[in-house]
């Protein structure tokens, strides 16, 4: 304790006086303790009643049971009553989390959590260029989130700290653990051994409000890794392939665990990048089993005590013999190629041998305009190093990047490492420019200059998503996901043509030369450098804090409550906008510009669906008013039908909201007056906002039922009154011409979200529950 009030940010603790001790969850919350003993007993409740063998994160998952010994356990069908550890929020998303749960009335927060300040900072000029203009552009939403934090009991790391889910892999994240986090992927914290999944904030607010939170049993696919990676493979090139296997809606449902003897060929970084790529696939999560790569990087980064507690817990943190997996994909790592992913979509695979020639043939861009390295997807320290490796033989040739390069340190420990250890140098000597320790391009926060907008080009980035329009918001980007080092040689060539593995590359002396397979250390070899000290402590009592909130603010809104169901069918609803093809939260909120109102409600939904193709004339951000007849943005006429008291629905496609946790999707169409989202079928997360919101997200009991809608047409969800779980809903069809015909649409509610529905919302709900019980 007086380490910590020193100002010190770490300290190791022999591990022999840790073994069955309290050990502390992080280094800033010593009184808040992991309990590993209510796991192993929470475990052997659940192994006796379904006597069988558990896999991982069967263990970890029912080890948080509020219920044990009651709860219903099926998987990919019943809804699980969980207690997780902590929360965790990035400042896009934290501060509608924040409004909600100060709309709760509840004074602190029930279990340990934090907020990371890492969506804001746009790229643009440089690493402290950029973070000066963020802090000042953004200082009303900066101490909004501080002061809420402080008041509220949560941590608050400051802009510049780094990148949400490198912080809590370096501080937060350990075996065993249950963090849920309000960003898609938070999966990342799995390199660590831990059930880490992304959610919307409200779900955060259950957690935050010590209530039980809700979860579908998830069902378990086995990723059986052989083999050894070596030369340019890397692990970003597992989950490429798994990516390519499941596609972006085949991990829906389901926990990816990885388990084999090609495991412990990973490094602990390495792992997360696998588990953290796992939201691209619709996954639950993804985890790894507890090994020595982890113990050593636990002691690493300060965690040693932490690491001793897990050996001493350890066979509850690997999977049972004998264990049963839903389904099993096998991947030998010793034949693994390095895979380049793209454009568009995260899972259209490509050896990096084929991409130019697949380019060429597919009419994309094959010059690289600009790569970029970094993310909370590959900004390791390992990864900065294997960049580094190939950066360093290109400069001893004579030889800069060809296309425009760019770093992102994934914290400000990794930066300030990377600093002292020559990467950072060695990355800008062969063009690079490093920017601040934040998303930046990667989530659209990116000012680029050396393009216009429409412009056809093609970038190749380390990143995790490659949407259109996601990184620049010019949907001609052609972007390609790929692993750093990949980047970097790809950067330096300045064309997709070029294979590392076999390509010649000319030095400025006019001599041929290869690049050599990179070799990097996995963690540094003297200790990190936490350089500045970022972190914000919240105040034992914070009931004297105020939290400003403007009435005329543009960036910031109190949330009035959404209006209770009135006991009715849903009828003659309008159909704003039947979506074609793929529609991700992109698609219906985006980032980039929209990022700064992401605690303002209203100003917000002023890009609702913008978009989403409209399948009556092919166009973005183009409906019909059924109104007037008259075309016009999306958003203008759900305001127009909201303000004329007229309900509407949003017909899509497959795996709708697929992407990022962004409850906004949810809370947009909410505001906007729409009551109904129908598809054939959608993304977990967003189908759970979608609920907690009071709305009704429902699926075709017949797919090619979407064909009998058009956007002309009338819907009327009947059977409300009777509105029970298991049971489909009714939708008659009113054609212009006066004829209808009836549909079934499926839904997945549970009792307690069908009185989410009936509330208004899962936080109306909350409050009903705390006056009843008052």
């Amino acid at each position: 304790q007086h380490a910590l009030n020193s100002g010190i940010r770490r300290y190791h603790v022999a591990p022999v006086l840790c073994q069955r001790a309290k050990v502390a969850m992080s280094h800033f919350e010593p009184n808040e303790h992991i309990n590993y003993e209510k796991l192993e007993k929470n475990i052997n409740i659940v192994r006796k009643r379904l006597d069988r063998p558990l896999t991982l994160s069967e263990k970890i998952v029912y080890g948080h049971l509020d219920d044990p010994a009651k709860q219903e356990i099926e998987r990919g069908k019943t809804y699980l009553r969980l207690r997780p550890d902590r929360v965790a929020m990035q400042d896009a998303t934290a501060q509608m989390a924040m409004l909600q749960f100060i709309s709760s009335g509840l004074p602190k927060v029930a279990v340990p959590s934090t907020i990371h300040c890492d969506h804001l900072i746009e790229a643009q000029a440089g690493g402290e260029k950029d973070l000066r203009r963020a802090k000042d552009i953004n200082q009303e939403v900066y101490n909004f989130l501080a002061t809420a934090g402080a008041k509220y009991g949560v941590g608050f790391w400051k802009p510049g700290s780094g990148i949400i889910h490198q912080i809590i892999l370096e501080n937060y994240s350990y075996p065993g653990v249950m963090l849920i986090g309000t960003d898609s992927h938070t999966p990342n914290g799995g390199g660590l051994g831990g059930i880490c999944i992304g959610v919307g904030g409200a779900d955060a607010v259950d957690v935050m409000a010590g209530i039980p939170w809700e979860l579908k049993c998830p069902k378990v696919i086995g990723v059986k890794l052989t083999g050894k990676l070596s030369g340019w493979s890397s692990p970003k090139d597992v989950i490429l392939k798994v990516a390519g296997i499941l596609t972006v809606k085949g991990g829906t449902g389901a926990i990816i665990e990885y388990h084999g003897p090609g495991v412990d060929s990973i490094s602990c970084t390495g792992m997360a990048t696998i588990c953290n790529m796992g939201a691209e696939i619709g996954a639950t999560t993804s985890i790894f089993p507890y090994n020595a790569r982890m113990k050593k990087y636990l002691g690493k980064t300060g965690r040693a005590d932490i690491a001793a507690l897990a050996d001493e817990f350890q066979q509850h943190l690997v999977p049972d013999a004998g264990c049963q997996y839903d389904q099993v994909i096998e991947i030998n790592l010793s034949e693994l190629k390095p895979h380049i992913n793209g454009p568009f979509t995260p899972d259209l695979a490509h050896p990096v041998s084929d991409i130019g020639a697949v380019a060429e043939k597919e009419g994309w861009p094959v010059d690289i305009r600009v790569g970029l390295i970094g993310s909370c997807t590959n900004s390791s320290y390992e990864d900065m190093g294997r960049s580094a490796a190939v950066a360093k033989q290109a400069l001893a040739h004579g030889l800069k990047c060809k296309s425009k390069f760019t770093i992102t340190p994934g914290s400000e420990q990794i930066r300030a490492t990377i600093e002292r250890d020559g990467y950072a140098q060695i990355l800008r000597d062969v063009g690079g420019l490093v920017l601040a320790n934040a998303c930046g391009p990667c989530i659209g926060q990116w000012d680029r200059k050396d393009i216009k907008k429409g412009e056809k080009n093609t970038i190749v980035t380390s990143y995790n998503r490659n949407f259109t329009g996601r990184n620049d918001a010019n949907p001609e980007t052609h972007a390609f996901v790929t692993s750093p080092e990949i980047v970097t040689a790809l950067s330096i060539a300045g064309t997709l043509k070029f294979n590392p593995e076999t390509d010649y590359l000319t030095g400025a002396d006019g001599k041929k030369f290869k690049l050599e397979a990179p070799d990097a250390d996995e963690l540094p070899k003297l200790e990190f450098d936490p350089g500045q000290d970022t972190y914000q402590y919240p105040p034992k009592d914070g009931s004297g804090q105020h939290v400003d909130v403007s009435p005329t603010s543009q960036r910031l809104q109190l949330l009035e409550p959404f209006d209770k169901w009135d006991g009715k069918d849903l009828e003659d609803m309008l159909i704003l906008i039947k979506v074609k093809g793929k529609c991700t939260t992109d698609h219906i909120s985006a980032a980039g510009p929209w990022l700064k109102f992401r605690g303002h409600l209203d100003n917000i939904s002023n890009n609702l669906l913008i978009g989403a193709i409209n399948i009556e004339n092919g166009k973005a951000n183009s409906v019909r008013n059924a109104l007037t007849q008259e075309f016009g943005p999306v958003p203008d006429t759900a305001r127009y039908y909201k303000k004329m008291g007229v309900k509407w629905a949003v017909i899509g496609d497959e795996n709708y909201g697929e992407g990022s946790s962004r409850e906004h999707a949810a809370l947009e169409p909410r505001h906007l007056g729409g009551r109904v989202i129908i598809t054939k079928s959608f993304a977990r997360i967003h189908e759970t906002n979608l609920k907690k919101q009071g709305l009704l997200p429902l699926t075709f009991a017949d797919p090619a039922d979407y064909n009998k809608i058009h956007p002309v047409d009338k819907l009327s969800i009947v059977g409300l009154a009777d509105f029970t779980p298991g049971k489909p809903l009714k939708c008659i069809i009113k054609h212009p011409n006066g004829s209808q015909e009836t549909i079934m649409l499926n839904h997945t509610f549970n009792e307690s979200q069908i009185e989410w529905f009936q509330a208004g919302s899962a936080l109306n709900r909350m409050k009903e529950l705390q006056q009843k019980s008052s």
